[in-house]
């Protein structure tokens, strides 16, 4: 069993699990629940299979390993030493990949990245679009590493940065680091992680404790579930840390039970760390003495909110409470408290190794380091992306995303999760910074960043946002609870063509009402889908009212469904998919939608072939 009585003895297992490693070939799958929804297990069970029929399982090495952020492209695999990168696997591949590595190496041609500008195979992960732009900070090591295995975390140089606090640290030089480097929390607000530990410290009062968020309840992000998921030691190593660097024994990890595979990669690797003397009491043969204790959530979006979170680690129900006192002046049971999101935490020890100055030398003035982002939506290249802070939405859409599918145009960017503000095509040079995007009425939030393009509806779009926000308000403060609500009726009046002049302004009123006066990030929130698509998008808003048209054709109450008798051809293909009978005519002749019966579900759009059906 591993076992780790001192500082020292963690640069000297690393040394020694370096030394161990041959030359011998690795296969790396992404396991991660991208990979995994894309048949990631199968291939992996496949590939065993095919080592253990030619005698190969102790000649050629098969690990799995959490998120490699191309989920696009997934199963996603790398052929180490090698590091030839292969997408789009599946598990009949598996004869030809363990072929490869015994002849030599030789890639197999058809899984290799195709450039879809330049139709050229890319055999290097590196030197792929999607990766070459990024700066893969927190994200670097999930396709070298098993996250259940924390010898692979030791053999990267994980739990280094803890040996040399322990050894070369006071606690204050520690936050000093911190507060220097300009981390800023990756939550959302965007504090300054240095000030808010330093404000801790000054409290006399204990115990102290620390928190970790990862409730991540934005709508399509998914880069705490995936940074848990494939490197948990680096979370748990920066929560150490941060620790010894605040006097507390004890951390809480508010994790949502909807992530069964992050829940159980964490579990392991507490377990693992105990085991090793790198928690627990006396750890590494100092006074040191801490514990993580592991808390699920059960999916409510108030409690990403701090003091929402709190009261549920307590086992209170999920609701937020004024501030001040803010957490490091009375936290969890009353007590002073640090709360950090999960990438924080994960940079804590990239900050130790590195040095505050090297961290604080990337990105820009204000906002310092690398972002993880959620890229989703209308984007050819859908994944996890970490960049430094201050590159332009340009650069993400079009040089790591891939453009926009069928070429389509770019519309807009809704960033920060179901409370960000959507960001106009015209706005595309904007750099991704904490100031800029709340200048031009968005937020970094956690890093969710949904791409539309120009079939999108924006007032659907804030209607759908503001329905899930007041879902799931928690009721307590009459602003939110009854502000989101009627922001969605007049929502749902605009895009059923009932809307009036008055409600334009009304949605303006009521959204810098709520934004000011409701007590928790949520209600203050809320309200920026609307306002932001009132702000660049006002013409939809009038059309839907004005007009009474949708001009992106995506509301049903406003738009006709016909048929162009001129070139249907009576294939009857939309009369067998119309589940409410619309559609009439005989067979080889041009048929008809009857208005009345037609549910406007697109069916007959998507079967027809001689694209005779219309919208209007």
């Amino acid at each position: 069993m591993l076992k780790l009585k001192s500082p020292h003895e963690i640069k000297e297992l690393q040394l020694c699990l370096e030394a161990s490693e041959t030359t011998r070939p690795c296969i790396s799958v992404c396991a991660g629940s991208g990979c995994k929804a894309s048949g990631a297990d199968n291939v992996i069970a496949s590939l065993r299979k095919e080592l253990e029929k030619r005698n190969l399982a102790g000649t050629i090495d098969l690990k799995s390993t959490g998120c490699h952020g191309f989920c696009e492209k997934g199963p996603v695999m790398i052929v180490w030493p090698e590091k030839v990168f292969y997408n789009g696997v599946s598990q009949s591949d598996a004869k030809d990949i363990v072929a490869s590595v015994m002849n030599g190496h030789k890639p197999v041609e058809k899984l290799l990245y195709k450039d879809p500008n330049t139709g050229e195979r890319v055999l290097h992960e590196h030197d792929v679009p999607f990766y070459a732009r990024q700066q893969r900070i927190l994200f670097g090591n999930n396709g070298k590493l098993d996250p259940k295995d924390i010898r692979d975390y030791i053999k990267v140089g994980g739990y280094h940065a803890l040996g040399h606090v322990l050894t070369d640290f006071t606690p204050e030089q520690v936050v000093e680091s911190v507060k220097r480097s300009g981390l800023r929390g990756r939550g959302g607000a965007g504090f300054p992680t240095g000030v808010k530990w330093e404000a801790l410290r000054k409290s006399a009062v204990r115990p102290r404790y620390i928190v970790c968020n990862a409730d991540e309840g934005d709508p399509g992000a998914f880069m705490d579930r995936s940074l848990l998921e494939g490197n948990p030691h680096s979370v748990i190593e920066g929560i150490i840390i941060g620790g010894y660097a605040l006097e507390a024994k004890e951390a809480y990890v508010y994790v949502r039970a909807e992530y069964p595979l992050a829940v159980e990669h964490l579990s392991v690797a507490i377990q693992q760390a105990e085991k090793a003397g790198l928690l627990g009491d006396n750890i590494l043969g100092t006074k040191m003495s801490f514990r993580i204790h592991l808390v699920q959530g059960a999916g409510a979006f108030v409690c990403g909110e701090e003091t929402a979170l709190l009261a549920s680690i307590e086992g209170k129900v999920g609701e937020p409470n004024p501030r001040p006192p803010y957490p490091v002046q009375k936290g969890l049971w009353g007590k002073p408290t640090v709360i950090n999101n999960v990438k924080t935490w994960a940079s804590v020890p990239v900050i130790i190794n590195k040095g505050a100055d090297w961290y604080a030398s990337i990105g820009t003035e204000r906002s310092k380091g690398t972002m993880v982002f959620s890229l989703v939506g209308k984007i050819n290249n859908t994944g996890l992306v970490e960049v430094p802070m201050g590159i332009t939405l340009r650069e993400m859409i079009y040089e790591i995303g891939g453009g926009i599918p069928k070429g389509k145009k770019l519309k807009a960017i809704q960033i920060g999760g179901p409370s960000g503000g959507c960001i106009p095509a015209s706005m595309i040079d904007l750099p991704i910074d904490y100031e800029a995007l709340t200048q031009a009425g968005s937020m970094m939030g956690s890093g969710g960043m949904v791409v539309m393009d120009e079939d999108t509806c924006m007032v659907d779009l804030a209607r759908y946002f503001m329905e899930f926000l007041e879902e799931e308000s928690c009721g307590k403060c009459f602003p939110c609870r009854e502000g989101t609500q009627r922001l969605k009726d007049i929502l749902n009046r605009i895009s059923q063509g009932k809307g009036t002049e008055e409600d334009l302004e009304l949605l303006d009123d009521a959204g810098w009402m709520i934004k000011e006066t409701s007590l928790c990030g949520l209600g203050q929130t809320a309200p920026n889908p609307v306002l932001s698509t009132l702000r660049y998008f006002r013409d939809e808003y009038e059309a839907h009212i004005r007009d009474k048209k949708c001009p992106a054709k995506v509301c049903r109450e406003l738009i006709v469904y016909e048929i162009d008798e001129t070139i249907c051809d009576g294939c009857h293909a939309c009369v067998r998919v119309c589940a409410s009978e619309a559609i009439l005519g005989e067979k080889d002749k041009p048929h008809e939608i009857e208005s009345g019966k037609c549910i406007k579900c697109g069916a007959c759009i998507e079967v027809c072939q001689p694209k005779a059906v219309l919208v209007h």
